[in-house]
């Protein structure tokens, strides 16, 4: 039988290290230096390079032209690329730029530079192209002669050529020519939109350079030219009207400025609309920052605080709102074009612009000049704060919600709750008891099988205006709806009454104004948010006596303790007695001043015992559900105090009140 050898660990020694040459990294690992679900990033490093000549104002021309064998070349009237030979590197400069990394004309910034603001920085772009690229062709018309360059996989294949131009060659530029490599890309076909968009924006960005897009395939062109160019343009693709008129300006900071660079700073158009997908597009040197940045926070900031002042100087803002930089944001489109002198970029696809300086390069330019605007037009001034205010209550309102506090997995019973031992819903009953000191009664002389007690601190709040996501704000009405177990809800929801606890929910509160207080402010939570409760009948009011008489015996009759609950009662009760020959004066007549008054076994008698108690179911009246909501709100409504001044002069006689 043989024996398994043992087999060797790999060995790691001073051979196992490699070093990736030339473009070598960008073959193996090409998601570190540019997308690859497409070649549309590949195509944008060489049209960069086109718009960064025209940027510097050596072109006004730009052409892409997709060939029907799937290349793609975009064509410039720029300089052309150098092709003599480097000094150090004893190369052609053109064949450099396409097959080193980190080798370009845009580091070399300042004064003599060949470019000031551009969006190639970090030098490896064209040759990311080269290196995922088939085969690519690179020409230039530069110094009255043409050179041309053939690379296959980042590799020259055709030696740099150069001829003299011919009368029919032009002047200058360079055309380069890209057959991606399909094996580097998930799809290897461009996405038309996005490459539309892309060319679109460039001469948005660039107002006078023309643009053109070819297609051999189809025989179809499409060209741009924008004269007007970030206004023209956001009002082309804004969605909805704006509030108010477009805001646009630009600055640039001049050679005495202490902060930034000559030429450094930027363009804008804002618009506001109430409604629609916000636009929003940033651009840093011409090149799209799709997931914004510092640039795009510098805008923001300027617009929030210029907002914020002219807020402040005409004492807009309502007592208890913040106002926030997105709410002056939600609804703003717009499109930001920066200069940034050498800015610096998060990843190599330049997505996002994380220099720091930008906030205030833009913020500095935008906040004056939106200031100044909205103080020469005050009238739109007031509708953008009325947009801002609006957008910082309703967010506000939002972060108010109160959900109800939940315990292990359920909602946990209140503590203050003296439940009854009964499953039975329908016949048992909660008891909403004004103060404690009744609450203690109540528990003693309550039946525990069925009836549960819950004993309210003070006055409930007034719940006639508070928004449904507030209320668990209430430390009493959250511990109402959890012991009754139903949510709260509006008269046309459907509640879930599954959970429902009890049958009879039962407002218990002294016979006086601050009972009768007490009582209103519960019906009008329960008609508020809780209407099913008295639709299904579920609501009741106790009625506690106010009187007791203590009756002397009388003939058979012992001597008997008889309870009133008002005036009218007590005296048919005293008439009675005075019928049954009971001498005037024999009785004793006493007054509750309020339940905690009263015994256990005197509230189980009067209040609480089903066979002697006064219980008033709650339900609508003679007028509907509509009529009796618009009752309460002027007796409960914050801004109706003029309409209940009425209601009392009117009917104020006609009430008798026991104070």
């Amino acid at each position: 039988m043989a024996t398994k050898q043992p087999t060797t660990p790999p060995q790691y020694s001073e051979g196992s290290i490699r070093v990736l040459k030339g473009l070598e990294p960008v073959k193996q690992r090409p998601g570190m230096y540019t997308r690859t679900d497409n070649p549309l990033h590949i195509i944008q490093e060489v049209l960069d390079n086109a718009a960064d000549e025209a940027l510097a104002g050596h072109g006004k021309k730009i052409g892409v032209t997709l060939h029907s064998d799937g290349s793609v070349s975009i064509d410039d009237d720029g300089r052309g690329i150098p092709f003599g030979m480097h000094p150090e590197e004893k190369a052609p400069v053109i064949e450099l730029v396409f097959t080193r990394l980190h080798a370009g004309g845009k580091f070399d910034k300042g004064s003599g530079g060949a470019y000031s603001f551009s969006g190639g920085l970090h030098g490896v772009g064209v040759s990311v192209t080269n290196a995922l690229a088939k085969r690519m062709e690179a020409t230039s018309h530069r110094e009255g002669q043409v050179a041309r360059l053939v690379f296959s996989g980042g590799d020259v294949v055709e030696k740099l050529t150069t001829r003299k131009q011919e009368s029919g060659d032009r002047k200058q530029g360079t055309t380069v020519r890209v057959w991606p490599d399909a094996k580097y890309f998930e799809s290897s076909a461009l996405p038309m939109n996005e490459l539309v968009h892309l060319l679109r924006s460039k001469a948005v960005l660039m107002p006078g350079v023309s643009v053109t897009l070819t297609n051999e395939k189809t025989k179809d062109t499409q060209h741009w030219l924008y004269k007007g160019g970030l206004r023209d343009y956001l009002m082309q693709t804004l969605h909805g009207e704006p509030v108010i008129p477009l805001f646009e300006g630009d600055g640039y900071a001049d050679s005495n400025h202490d902060s930034f660079a000559e030429g450094e700073g930027a363009a804008w158009a804002v618009a506001f609309t109430e409604d629609g997908a916000p636009v929003r597009e940033s651009y840093v040197n011409l090149i799209p920052t799709s997931a914004g940045g510092t640039h795009d926070s510098g805008l923001r900031d300027g617009l929030f605080n210029a907002v914020k002042s002219f807020i402040e100087l005409h004492a807009l803002l309502p007592k208890g709102v913040k106002l926030m930089p997105e709410d002056v944001f939600a609804r703003a489109s717009y499109v930001l074009s920066a200069k940034v002198l050498d800015p610096q970029f998060q990843g190599q696809i330049k997505e996002r612009l994380n220099s720091r300086d930008a906030v205030r390069l833009v913020s500095s330019y935008v906040r004056p000049t939106m200031e100044l605007w909205l103080n020469q037009h005050v009238e739109y001034g007031k509708k953008l704060a009325e947009l801002a205010i609006k957008a910082a209550q309703s967010r506000q309102k939002a972060g108010q919600k109160v959900e109800k506090r939940k315990g292990s997995g359920v909602a946990v019973l209140p503590g203050k709750l003296t439940d009854c031992e009964s499953k039975d819903t329908a016949h048992n009953e909660v008891f909403l008891v004004e103060g404690d000191s009744a609450g203690g009664s109540a528990k003693m002389g309550r039946n525990k099988e069925n009836q549960a007690i819950l004993p309210l601190r003070g006055k409930v709040l007034n719940t006639w205006e508070v928004e449904r996501d507030r209320l668990f704000a209430n430390n009493e009405i959250h511990d109402i709806s959890v012991a009754v177990g139903v949510d709260p809800h509006g008269p046309n929801d459907s509640p879930d009454m599954s959970g429902l606890r009890y049958g009879k929910v039962c407002i218990l509160s002294d016979a006086d104004v601050d009972g009768s207080h007490i009582q209103v402010l519960l019906l009008t939570l329960f008609f508020r948010h809780f209407p099913k409760l008295i639709e299904a009948g579920h609501v009741f009011v106790a009625r506690p006596p106010l009187f007791r008489v203590d009756t002397p015996a009388r003939g058979k009759k012992p001597a008997a303790k008889v309870y009133a609950l008002d005036e009218g009662e007590l005296t048919a009760i005293l008439d009675k007695l005075r019928k049954d020959g009971v001498a005037e004066g024999k009785w004793s007549i006493s007054r509750f001043k309020g339940l905690g008054e009263m015994s256990a076994e005197q509230l189980w008698d009067t209040t609480l015992n089903p066979d002697t108690r006064r219980l008033m179911p709650v339900q609508l009246g003679l007028l509907d559900f509509a009529t009796t909501e618009g009752l309460i709100t002027q007796l409960m409504g914050k801004g109706e105090a003029a309409a209940r001044r009425e209601l009392m002069e009117l009917h104020g006689d006609s009430i008798e009140i026991d104070v």
